[in-house]
């Protein structure tokens, strides 16, 4: 019932930026909550950071401070804008959607994010 398409990763080196989006569509009336997450080769997968419904927003402590998410108006795209790139943040990024508890049904297909000299 609802699509995520994430863009916007690459390749970036140390310090740099890049800024990623996820476009929702479909029945975007019920989520409550938009999340970032990220998956590094051989680690788990962790939570980036999410924002929700009225606008209230958190962060991974690893992120915190040089990451920063948003959403349009309407709030049919979120973005994570991502500073001070490391190469630690290297990793596949998606974007999921949840009415609820974490995380939620819906993902995006996923974007590359490399951070290297």
């Amino acid at each position: 019932q609802v699509q995520l398409v994430e863009s916007g990763g690459g390749l970036v080196q140390p310090g740099g930026s890049l800024r990623l989006s996820c476009a929702a569509s479909g029945s975007i009336f019920s989520i409550y909550f938009m999340v970032w997450y990220r998956q590094a080769p051989g680690k788990q997968r962790e939570l980036v950071a999410f924002i929700t419904k009225g606008g209230v927003t958190n962060y991974a402590d690893s992120v915190k401070g040089r990451f920063t998410i948003s959403r349009s108006n309407p709030e049919n795209t979120v973005y994570l804008q991502m500073n001070s790139l490391k190469p630690e943040d290297t990793a596949v990024y998606y974007c999921n959607a949840a009415t609820g508890r974490l995380p939620g049904d819906f993902w995006g297909q996923g974007t590359q994010v490399t951070v290297s000299s």
